[in-house]
Parts: C-alpha cells; sequence; structure tokens
C-alpha cells in the first residue's frame, strides 16, 4: 500500500514513479514544492495540491506521484 502524504503537507511530484518519457507531460518541476490538500473524495486515488509559492492549484493527479518532503528537504 502506497503512503500517502498528510494532509497540508509539504510534497514534491515523484518523477521516479513514471517513465521518463512522461515527465514532460507533466505541469510540476523537480525542485518545485506543493502543499498537499488531500485526497479528493469523489476520485479516489487522485489529489489536490498547491504550488508553493504561487498559489496554483493542481487537481485530479494520481496521489501516489507526490511524496511528503523530510525536514531537511524545505
Amino acid at each position: 500500500m502506497e503512503k500517502v502524504p498528510r494532509q497540508y503537507s509539504l510534497v514534491k511530484f515523484d518523477f521516479d514513479t513514471l517513465p521518463e518519457e512522461y515527465h514532460n507531460t507533466y505541469p510540476f518541476k523537480k525542485k518545485d514544492i506543493y502543499i498537499f490538500f488531500g485526497e479528493m473524495p469523489n476520485m479516489p486515488g487522485h489529489c489536490i495540491v498547491c504550488h508553493y509559492p504561487t498559489g496554483k492549484i493542481f487537481s485530479g493527479y494520481h496521489t501516489g506521484n507526490f511524496i511528503e518532503m523530510v525536514e531537511d528537504e524545505t
């Protein structure tokens, strides 16, 4: 079972979960930080994140593609 980030935690997009040919199809950048708002109740396995610090909202992306950052990374 995959580990779901905690609500409102800082996360990053985990490009290691995707084949390299798909990396350019996502709006996320390797060094960017996002705030994990949580899983969407009507779309299990999909979440809402907010780009930090711009506030741009992204929804409907797979929860498993985001990993919670550790304190050393922030």
